[in-house]
């Protein structure tokens, strides 16, 4: 198993420009998306490509803005499809910005759905080259409170500061 980007601090979520990156490494491998501990069937569908931008105002009462890219999945199988090429995606999403302005750097969601059970939102993972496909991990969105994640990495920051080799005799390692 390899991955495709190396680029391990965006293991947890990719933005839509490393996915048409890693996308762009072999366009004729087949894409396959798994979620829910399954793989997306076989003539699944990109139904929507959108993007979104946001304001909104946080629970700490902070005005937040965002920008967010949407790829909605029909996991549907239908006339003996395979999955989609690596390049077949990368070309529809390229179309969309033809008349959408798609920043790479924006959050990205999936939105999958069956057809009957309601959409879901979920985040990619890092996709990987494995058995000649090309592998994304769909895990659930959750919800956040970006005052406390803001507060977590401000205390990771100053813990790497902290305990970087430089200060490793100093009283904050002890």
């Amino acid at each position: 198993m390899s991955a495709i980007d190396n680029n391990k601090s965006q293991a947890d979520e990719i933005s839509l420009g490393l996915l048409l990156n890693a996308l762009s490494h072999d366009k004729e491998a087949p894409l396959v998306f798994h979620y829910e501990g399954r793989a997306v069937k076989p003539g699944y569908h990109v139904t929507e490509v959108k993007a979104g931008q946001f304001a909104a105002l946080d629970c700490g009462a902070n005005p937040e803005a965002w920008m967010e890219i949407f790829i909605q999945l029909w996991d549907i199988d239908e006339d003996q499809r395979t999955h989609m090429s690596a390049g077949k995606v990368h070309a529809i999403i390229r179309k969309v910005t033809e008349h959408v302005e798609l920043n790479g750097n924006a959050k990205l969601t999936f939105e999958v759905s069956d057809g009957i059970r309601p959409i879901q939102l979920y985040r990619a993972g890092m996709p990987i080259l494995r058995s000649g496909a090309i592998h994304v991990s769909l895990s659930p969105r959750p919800a956040g409170c970006k005052p406390r994640d803001r507060w977590l990495a401000q205390e990771d920051r100053k813990a790497v500061g902290c305990c970087s080799p430089s200060a490793a005799g100093s009283r904050c390692c002890a």
